[in-house]
């Protein structure tokens, strides 16, 4: 493939970083001026632990990066902003300490102690969390605190502009609130500095040069620079001012910040900057449909995915329909781990067009290109869950290899080291959740004819026999009418609830290959035993 063949099926590509990154093109279509890089932004509220909601931010912004060095080879950046100089408005329910943090209530995140004991402050030790996590992945991007820049001045300037606005900026802002919120509303929070509490608070503008300001404190009125980390501005504010002062191009975010975009794009323009290009995507949701809040704890931590599932499956699974709602639960991480591999092994035999529109392409240019399309797990993942939910849940590594040697060539952990990484993935998941669930039914009359049959045939096979071969003997006794099966959907099902003791199962030759033909023939016996 040439890189002109590439560039043309970019062009035209409907696979979505394509089109999010032809945004910018528009906008720059000989490139920023001065050959400045194009800033893409992601921004992170460290009010809670970091999750998948927050690392998918990071990749997708990433993917359109990419797209955008594809479509032009022009410099980019990427920043993961901290808002750590947010107020913090109620206690987590998944931190340790929560007294700690219901001390210092309504005080800037980086200005309060780290309930955990690690690191300087809270702010300070969940966005260590959230760079350790992104380091661990090979994210190429700058991070950027909001509390280093209130506190050094760096944002001097963009405040003063603020001020200078202030007017024009409540114009907007006070038509979209409620009565009664309209009476307190300040788009700039100055910090007590009695209590250090971000407060919300009427203020009136007394030198925009100097940044003094005039407000009520506990009674008190007070007179204070809005500069030097003496106040933070209020959301919509804050995001058009960052991305004035930082000269933000493109910034993604979620369904719920939709008028916030809005409102941010106008302040943006009445401070002389714009509206970066962006893509609204839909929300995640927990199982129960519940939208995922990071100071809930709920739905899946980045951690849980990576002890049932890879890092790839994680990335295939977030790439996929951006505008659609996605459920994030442990029951999704065996399919997206298959669907990956799938994906990545089709990738070489597929024209340009549709290798653009496979997620794996992208992926795999996240943080680097190093090849690998093509490459296939010798088990998938789904085989690997049902063969460990047989052997019960205190298998262990070695037994699983043991039962690979029959169905992989060279079976040896050094010599598969991504189907390595899954089987210790595989037992996790098998211990948390399948075995647990677990029920191995009875065989009813026809069922345990049908069984008996399967049995006879397996005695007269070798063991070594292949998965097509076992496969066919399985057809065959499915098809026959003695046995009284409507559709071989019901003679597969039957032997899922029987053998594996699950409703759902794998192709029963891959599987019979895999366990062994002596095995398998237990299991039965087992299931006629009852």
């Amino acid at each position: 493939m040439t890189d002109e063949a590439l560039l043309a099926a970019a062009q035209v590509s409907k696979a979505w970083p394509f089109e999010e990154a032809r945004k910018i093109v528009k906008r720059y279509p000989g490139g920023k001026p001065n050959g400045e890089p194009v800033l893409f932004e992601t921004g992170y509220g460290p009010s809670g632990l970091p999750h998948i909601g927050t690392f998918q931010e990071v990749l997708r912004t990433t993917l359109v990066r990419r797209a955008y060095e594809v479509l032009t080879g022009a410099p980019t950046r990427l920043v993961a902003f901290s808002d750590d100089m947010d107020g913090l408005r109620k206690v987590p329910d998944n931190v340790p300490n929560g007294q700690v943090l219901a001390d210092n209530l309504g005080k800037p995140l980086s200005r309060i102690p780290d309930p955990f004991g690690t690191h300087e402050s809270f702010a300070h030790h969940n966005n260590a969390m959230l760079r350790e996590f992104l380091d661990q992945f090979g994210f190429d991007y700058e991070f950027v605190s909001a509390s280093d820049r209130y506190n050094s001045g760096a944002f001097d300037d963009a405040l003063r502009g603020v001020l200078r606005a202030y007017d024009k900026i409540m114009g907007i802002m006070l038509p979209t609130l409620r009565e009664e919120r309209r009476k307190t509303y300040s788009p700039i929070l100055p910090v007590s500095p009695k209590s250090g509490v971000v407060l919300q608070v009427p203020i009136e503008v007394v030198d925009v040069e100097t940044g003094m300001i005039r407000f009520e404190d506990e009674g008190e009125v007070v007179e204070q620079t809005v500069f030097g980390g003496w106040s933070k501005l209020q959301w919509k504010v804050d995001w058009a001012m960052r991305w004035v002062a930082l000269g933000v191009d493109y910034e993604m975010c979620g369904k719920d910040l939709t008028d916030s975009v809005t409102q941010s794009g106008k302040i943006a323009r009445v401070l002389g900057g714009q509206k970066p290009e962006g893509l609204i995507y839909e929300l995640f949701l927990d199982e129960k449909g519940e939208k995922i809040s990071k100071s809930k704890g709920n739905g899946l931590t980045i951690e849980q995915w990576l002890t049932y599932g890879s890092e790839e499956s994680l990335g295939f699974y977030l790439f996929r329909d951006p505008k659609s709602a996605k459920s994030l639960h442990p029951g999704i991480i065996g399919r997206a781990v298959d669907e990956y591999w799938q994906f990545r092994e089709k990738l070489p035999t597929q024209p340009i067009e549709q290798q653009l529109g496979n997620p794996v392409w992208h992926l795999l240019r996240t943080n680097g290109y190093q090849g690998g399309e093509g490459e296939k797990l010798p088990v998938s993942f789904g085989l690997l869950l049902n063969l460990v939910g047989v052997l019960g849940a205190h298998a262990t590594r070695d037994q699983v290899w043991s039962y690979l040697a029959n169905y992989v060539e060279d079976a040896r952990p050094e010599a598969h080291p991504a189907l390595d990484a899954l089987v210790t993935r595989a037992l996790a998941y098998n211990r948390d959740f399948i075995a647990p669930t677990l029920n191995r039914r009875k065989p009813e009359e026809g069922e345990a004819a049908a069984l008996a049959a399967l049995d006879e045939e397996l005695a007269a096979t070798s063991d070594d026999a292949t998965a097509e071969l076992l496969q066919n003997i399985v057809y065959e006794i499915g098809k026959d009418p003695h046995f009284g099966f409507e559709s071989l959907r019901d003679w597969f099902k039957a032997l899922y609830e029987t053998l594996l003791g699950s409703p759902q199962g794998p192709r029963m030759g891959s599987f019979i290959a895999l366990y062994g033909v002596e095995n398998t023939r237990k299991l039965i016996a087992e299931a006629l035993e009852g």
